[in-house]
């Protein structure tokens, strides 16, 4: 059996990081400044989400990390209404929203917002 484990992004800013995540609903133990890896506390049977510092990456891949111009993962919400307060969250704090909340065809309310490092996040619930 396969299924996937968790998914990655890098961060420059640790505490920016966080603190965006934290307005999608991820909740973090306390953390040092100098940690490389971060992982919030996710409900049984979903999938981690790993945060690790870019200087980390970058000694890893030889490269810098950068996002792509997709989402890198999606978070499911119970209701179409938490869709929209957590854009209004997002965007409030500053941040980048680059799909605003829509009834997408495939039956699900969807938005798109967009971390401190320009990682993509789709957000849906059902409709």
């Amino acid at each position: 059996m396969m299924k996937i484990d968790a998914v990655g992004v890098s961060s420059t800013d640790l505490r920016k990081t966080v603190a965006f995540y934290e307005l999608l609903g991820f909740q973090f133990a306390e953390f040092a400044d100098d940690e490389d890896h971060l992982e919030p506390v996710t409900p049984d049977g979903s999938a981690r989400l790993m945060i690790d510092k870019a200087s980390l990456l970058e000694g890893i891949l030889g490269e810098t990390p950068q996002p792509g111009n997709h989402s890198s993962f999606a978070i499911q919400y119970d209701t179409p209404g938490e869709v929209d307060a957590v854009a209004a969250v997002v965007r409030a704090a500053g941040h980048s929203v680059p799909s605003e909340p829509w009834d997408a065809p495939w039956g699900q309310r969807y938005a798109i917002v967009q971390d401190p490092d320009g990682y993509k996040v789709d957000l849906y619930a059902r409709l």
